[in-house]
């Protein structure tokens, strides 16, 4: 199951996995809808969306229970550092142009420390967190197990 808010992007989703036979059910809808609805599921991945939302707290308890007891949530998002305001905002959106201005507010980051705070109010434990790095020199992404300043993923377990 993949969902997306966006009719747009579910789209486009559909399209990038018609060619490799993926059945996946897309699905046009917000979290919040899926819930209310009563589905759970093993695993939920909520990639880049954290920064954007109106209230962290609210949507991280939504998204806590799409996962099923022992179940696992996957979560990236940006750090609210001044290393990330300079590279996530300032080069991204400005100087790069990788991204519109105005995508990313500084004050809408999250610290690790906040975010694995909101999921223990939610019955989920941190159990593993890296870091996202890119290097201009060689262009390209990595993964760094110390490196949280700017990007960073994390995983959390559903109490059982």
């Amino acid at each position: 199951t993949a969902i997306d808010p966006s009719e747009r992007n579910i789209a486009i989703a559909k399209e990038h996995a018609a060619p490799q036979g993926l059945a996946i059910d897309y699905r046009a809808v917000r979290i919040e809808d899926l819930v209310a609805t009563g589905q759970t599921f093993d695993l939920v991945t909520c990639l880049e969306v954290v920064e954007h939302v109106p209230d962290v707290p609210e949507f991280l308890t939504t998204c806590s229970k799409a996962v099923r007891p022992g179940g696992l949530l996957f979560l990236s998002t940006i750090n609210r550092t001044m290393k990330a305001w300079l590279l996530a905002i300032v080069g991204a959106e400005y100087v790069l142009q990788w991204l519109p201005r105005g995508t990313h507010q500084w004050d809408k980051f999250v610290t690790p420390q906040e975010l694995a705070a909101h999921l223990e109010r939610n019955r989920l434990g941190v159990t593993d967190q890296v870091g996202v790095v890119y290097s201009p020199f060689a262009d390209r992404w990595s993964i760094s197990s110390g490196d949280v300043d700017v990007n960073y993923m994390l995983v959390a377990e559903a109490a059982g």
